[in-house]
């Protein structure tokens, strides 16, 4: 499957290193080379996405990879308070498994456009952008 690079800009908010590392190697994998902007924290990512503070000077992400268990603000606390903000830029929940407990909530709920089980396969990874494309 061709995937066109229209994701040159990735926002990956993850607090392990491994799971950083491993997520670049199967996008790289994946036969996508996107600039990928790590946060560690929701914190971070709402003012990544804010482009508040040390962030002021940061590109839009073109999709935004979230963990949900984060330090300090967890990923369904920065899907609250993002709500629309970013409504236009495709966000995809990581989790370590298939189900979800934390996105009972509709209003989360609506705001995600997928789900990948970590660590990220490459072929899931491309079908689930390919489907954002369409």
């Amino acid at each position: 499957m061709d995937v066109p690079n229209r994701f040159g800009e990735i926002l990956l908010v993850e607090d392990n290193p491994g799971d950083v590392r491993l997520t670049k190697e199967m996008l790289k994998e994946g036969g996508l080379d996107p600039t990928v902007h790590v946060v560690s924290d929701g914190a971070e990512a709402l003012d990544f996405l804010h482009q508040r503070g040390e962030y002021a000077d940061v590109p839009r992400p073109d999709a935004i990879l979230l963990d949900l268990h984060l330090p300090r603000v967890d990923g369904a606390e920065v899907l609250e308070e993002l709500g629309d903000d970013v409504g236009d830029i495709p966000l995809i929940v990581l989790s370590g498994s298939r189900q979800n407990p934390d996105l009972e909530s509709d209003a989360i709920e609506e705001r995600v456009d997928g789900r990948m089980v970590k660590p990220i396969d490459p072929d899931e990874f491309k079908a689930t952008v390919q489907s954002l494309s369409e």
